[in-house]
């Protein structure tokens, strides 16, 4: 009986990163149970066995690139406290992914997002907002940490980081992936980084003007 459990869940991983590889090469609007066994080797019996519809599997993949995102963040915020360089080094990590899959979590989103169904795009939506609840944690674990200014809107920031990333992943996917996606990363961060760093305040030495006058 446990044999066949993880004979399962072996054979939903292949068939959702089956789905990922067809949604990234063509488009959710070419994604079929057909073109699902086909990649997997399967009948199509054989995929309606372990998803109702095509509706099932996209709402199981982003389940997954969701679960795995946060995953990413958990693993990567758990190496110490919360700051600037553990918010760029989980975006990092999450970019290098992407890139080594050529599209997994972002655009895969955006792929989901264009299919056009309901209550798939309010999954969506909901699996977003728990992202970004995430990032706002982080960057307030970083304000609380003296790195990140305490003067920030910590809801606009965290959206602006998902918005930078998804924009950039994007340009990148319709570009033909024409460019190195880490690297890009990496300028648009230095622009971030520089608007919401704490700096040091400097307090001058130097006399008033009118230290001396004593009246």
């Amino acid at each position: 009986m446990a044999q066949k459990r993880i004979s399962t869940a072996i054979r939903k991983k292949q068939i959702i990163d089956a789905a990922r590889k067809l949604i990234v090469q063509k488009g959710s609007e070419h994604l079929t149970i057909r073109s699902i066994a086909k990649e997997v080797n399967l009948s199509e019996a054989a995929i309606y066995r372990h998803f109702k519809n095509k509706k099932e599997i996209l709402s199981f993949l982003m389940s997954h690139i969701i679960s795995s995102m946060l995953d990413e963040i958990d693993r990567t915020s758990s190496n110490g406290a919360p700051s600037l360089e553990t918010v760029q080094a989980i975006l990092r990590n999450h970019l290098s992914r992407i890139e080594q899959s050529r599209g997994m979590s972002f655009q895969i989103i955006a792929e989901v997002i264009s299919f056009g169904d309901r209550n798939l795009n309010r999954q969506v939506y909901e699996s977003i907002n728990i992202y970004i609840e995430r990032l706002k944690d982080l960057i307030s674990a970083g304000v609380k940490g003296n790195s990140i200014r305490d003067d920030i809107d910590l809801d606009a920031c965290a959206m602006l980081l998902f918005g930078m990333i998804q924009g950039m992943v994007n340009v990148w996917a319709l570009g033909r992936y024409g460019f190195d996606l880490t690297d890009k990363f990496e300028s648009l961060w230095l622009v971030f980084q520089e608007a919401i760093v704490k700096r040091p305040v400097i307090i001058s030495d130097r006399p008033t003007a009118d230290a001396g006058y004593h009246g």
